[in-house]
């Protein structure tokens, strides 16, 4: 099979490889099309090195080509869409639900070979079978979505309460077209201004340059979703937050960030932590707003690239100038 191999940082290649065999719990799937997630250009850059030559991506769509013996319930043919991240079951945070930071779990594309590639095997608890009647556009974003979703009810603000979103790359965005649709108003931030018209036309307002904090403040923000993944991003949040709201910290920045205990402390402000999502809920719960055409979240998609021009789809997505890219396996 054809996949794309990550051998350093910064050089990704098309090679040939053994086709996968499944195991007795495993499916093997014939992907698609796979979407480019922020955390495949963090790895791609080399912001976190990967001990061995990796097979990236874990946004994966495609139809079942094997089945392994002990699986029920597919068939051959059938599309499904892959839940990436596998906690191990048995510890204490799987045993207490919390399997989202399980220290144990396997992650396809980090872990494991991931899905930049024509096929793929995953125990069948972790593929997800798919109706008619949601696109493939939107089958391939039902990964970030999810992450989406997760974020969302980690608050506690019910959809009357307006929120607000800083950075707006495919998490966010979709974050705002999920708040949007469940009734929230919403303001969002981002530096580029193509990406906030996307969130305007959704239906969201800009959050101004000057005198945030008195704006959040007014307006009754009680949420705020850090989005962005830049300690300095996530001071400013910490500094403007307005007195008893919530930061939600969905973005991944791996450097220090700075606040005033008494300011958190004084005023009552929460900071939350949202990563991924709680298997089985929330991809449930995604599937189930997509089929009840509740939400579209292939809108966001805004690039499309053969396998076999990997290097131009991850220039596109480290530019950050893209809403999503996605490669295309047939």
């Amino acid at each position: 099979m054809r996949a794309a191999v990550l051998e350093k940082p910064n050089y990704i290649q098309v090679q040939n490889l053994e086709k996968p065999v499944p195991k007795a719990n495993e499916i093997r799937i014939r992907l698609k099309s796979t979407g480019i997630c922020g955390s495949d250009v963090h790895l791609f850059l080399g912001d976190r090195l990967l001990p061995v030559p990796t097979v990236l991506g874990h946004e994966g769509l495609g139809n079942v080509e094997a089945i392994g013996s002990l699986v029920r319930g597919f068939q051959i043919g059938q599309r499904v869409v892959i839940e990436p991240n596998i906690p191990c079951g048995s510890c204490r945070f799987c045993q207490q639900g919390r399997g989202n930071i399980c220290p144990n779990k396997q992650v396809i594309g980090v872990n494991s070979p991931g899905c930049f590639a024509e096929y793929i095997c995953l125990d069948a608890d972790f593929c997800w079978k798919l109706p008619d009647s949601i696109s493939d556009e939107d089958a391939v974003c039902i990964e970030p979505l999810a992450v989406a979703v997760h974020a969302l009810k980690v608050s506690s603000v019910s959809s009357k309460g307006p929120i607000a979103i800083f950075g707006l790359g495919a998490i966010g965005l979709l974050l705002c077209q999920l708040a949007l649709t469940k009734g929230y108003q919403v303001w969002v931030k981002d530096l580029n201004e193509d990406k906030q018209s996307l969130a305007v036309a959704m239906g969201a307002g800009i959050l101004p340059a000057e005198g945030l904090e008195s704006f959040l403040y007014d307006q009754e923000v009680a949420a705020i979703f850090d989005c962005v993944g830049v300690a300095k991003a996530t001071n400013l949040i910490l500094e403007t937050a307005p007195r008893g709201s919530e930061i939600i910290l969905v973005g991944l920045a791996n450097e220090s960030a700075q606040f005033v205990p008494l300011k958190i402390a004084r005023e009552g402000i929460s900071i939350l932590p949202s990563i991924i999502y709680d298997h089985p809920f929330d991809f449930a719960e995604t599937i189930d707003l997509i089929a009840k055409d509740k939400i579209h979240p292939g809108q966001i998609i805004s690039g499309r690239f053969p396998l076999d021009r990997i290097e131009e789809a991850m220039a596109l997505a480290v530019s950050g100038i893209a809403t999503k890219v996605v490669l295309d396996m047939e």
